[in-house]
């Protein structure tokens, strides 16, 4: 933290904060709201704390804060070797959560599973399937997509009674066709999603406290750290995008400004 803007407490210039930003974060220095910023804790590096703030508000935000996820739950992860997927991967062993969590890949598979996860290869396996059998037709508490439409269906059939669904992306399309309503009411299930950047101010502010609450302990203790996929330059934010966007990855891709 090189300044701070008037009326700031509780932190000081020279202090090493990670920050949620209002976006910008692509730069050599940014604005961040007070409230948005965290102390790094302690024997973290640059690299590890950089891959905090979107990630960890993300999904604390949205597997327990809409989700609800607690111990002795179940819940499903899509994508879990992404950043967000490996994060609430680690989170959900640490609080006592069972996961399961999709790959399309056996290397992704064998990393969802050190994790403390099972993993589905959704390229060869049907999930809802899957989770049905598992869970002897239980289902699952919390499911964590990032597909949207093309996947709805199969969501449903894989939650348990009064389970939640919650949307973080669309990659499989922003809209659901035939969608079996009956089944949604039948389990009394809630679907639900949400954006983080047109979140209030407010709103995560309130996040940032219970991730200082609740998570930075853990991180401190040096457990749930980020998992890094690799660090690139600035000048090669292209090429992090592009392996991004191939989904090669497992963990967080990061950028590195300066030296």
């Amino acid at each position: 933290m090189v300044a701070i803007g008037a009326g700031v407490s509780g932190f000081a210039p020279g202090d090493k904060v990670c920050a949620l930003t209002n976006g910008g974060g692509y730069a050599q220095f940014c604005v961040a709201p007070a409230s948005q910023a965290l102390p790094i804790p302690e024997g973290m590096d640059w690299v590890q704390a950089a891959a905090i703030p979107e990630t960890y508000f993300t999904v604390w935000a949205n597997l327990f804060g809409l989700g609800g996820a607690r111990r002795g739950q179940r819940v499903l992860i899509h994508g879990g070797t992404s950043g967000i997927g490996t994060t609430a991967l680690m989170l959900c062993r640490e609080f006592g959560i069972q996961a399961f969590a999709t790959a399309g890949s056996d290397e992704k598979c064998v990393a969802i599973g050190e994790l403390g996860a099972e993993a589905i290869n959704y390229r060869e396996q049907d999930f809802a399937q899957v989770i049905a059998q598992r869970t002897t037709d239980q289902g699952v508490n919390v499911i964590l997509d990032i597909m949207g439409g093309s996947y709805l269906n199969n969501n449903v059939a894989a939650l348990a009674m009064e389970g939640r669904l919650v949307m973080l992306g669309f990659l499989g399309g922003a809209h659901a066709r035939d969608v079996d309503l009956l089944a949604i009411m039948a389990k009394r299930a809630i679907v639900t999603g949400s954006l983080l950047r047109s979140r209030t101010r407010e709103e995560k502010a309130a996040i940032a406290r219970q991730l200082h609450e609740h998570v930075w302990p853990v991180l401190s203790a040096g457990r749930c750290l980020p998992m890094i996929d690799r660090v690139y330059p600035f000048t090669e934010a292209a090429q992090a995008h592009a392996r991004m966007e191939a989904g090669d990855h497992i963990g967080k891709i990061v950028l590195r400004v300066g030296t």
